[in-house]
């Protein structure tokens, strides 16, 4: 695949090896359609294999959002549809491996939004620096499915066990000052700052080592590889919970903007 092969992914060369990287899809919040979340499993091959490349800063397009999300649309597509369930598993997991594999530097530039498969690009960079008013929170339980698409394997070795637990089963919304105190990201800053600040560290690290930045990280993510049987069992619990009428009841609350009213929350009478 080649960069202008993508349809929703913009590319800008900055100097020194650094690419910039946009998720565009602005009129939706840069939300993931099934075209996108596929973009999302390639970029990193492409980047990897790319000599002029040295780092790649990933941000959003607007000053709304990193990416909000799935679309409502491919969520529901999802719902009680195996076929349709087996490829975004293969492509949520694919997301989550091909960015461990990739060899250089990812740094995100988080200005807005981030839920969902943004989210998870967004937290498995090596360096993350986020809006101080950008918010984000892995929605799953509020949707009446299980964290799966990158939660289990990074967040408690970023924030610990007890606050990811905590955030996971609430689905509360986090800050910028919140995430990087919980440790989350690596940096917070005014939205104006962010991009900025995340081109400065690509630069950076894009005057290193280079051999020496990139087994330094391919050691660490070996702590997320360790966890990569969690990860896989979260994933295929998530996919199940799809089958489920807790998930066609979130669904149809996100769509109808209520509170959802769980089956599995009644008490039987």
């Amino acid at each position: 695949m080649r960069y202008e092969d993508f349809q929703f992914i913009l590319f800008d060369r900055q100097s020194d090896g650094v690419l910039l990287a946009t998720l565009n899809r602005p009129e939706v919040m840069n939300a993931t359609n099934a075209r996108l979340h596929w973009e999302l499993t390639q970029l990193w091959a492409v980047v990897d294999q790319d000599p002029t490349v040295k780092v790649v800063v990933v941000t959003g397009a607007g000053d709304r959002a990193f990416s909000a999300g799935g679309d409502l649309a491919f969520v529901e597509e999802m719902t009680g549809n195996h076929e349709v369930m087996s490829v975004v598993m293969k492509e949520a997991s694919d997301i989550v491996y091909n960015m461990l594999a990739c060899e250089k530097p990812i740094v995100t530039a988080i200005n807005g939004v981030a839920v969902g498969a943004g989210l998870a690009v967004a937290l498995l960079a090596d360096v993350s620096v986020m809006a101080e008013g950008a918010r984000i929170t892995d929605g799953h339980a509020r949707l009446g499915v299980s964290a799966g698409d990158h939660a289990a394997i990074v967040w408690p070795l970023l924030c610990g066990m007890a606050k990811a637990k905590y955030y996971l089963m609430t689905a509360d919304f986090i800050d910028g000052k919140e995430a990087e105190r919980l440790g989350l990201v690596t940096f917070c800053a005014p939205r104006e700052d962010v991009l900025p600040r995340a081109l400065a560290i690509a630069a950076r690290l894009a005057g290193g080592s280079q051999a020496a930045i990139r087994a330094t990280k391919k050691s660490l993510n070996n702590w997320m590889r360790m966890a990569g049987p969690v990860f896989d069992n979260s994933l295929a619990l998530e996919m199940l919970c799809f089958m489920g009428a807790d998930a066609k009841e979130g669904v149809d609350a996100l769509r109808n903007k209520r509170q959802p009213s769980f089956p599995s929350a009644r008490i039987p009478s």
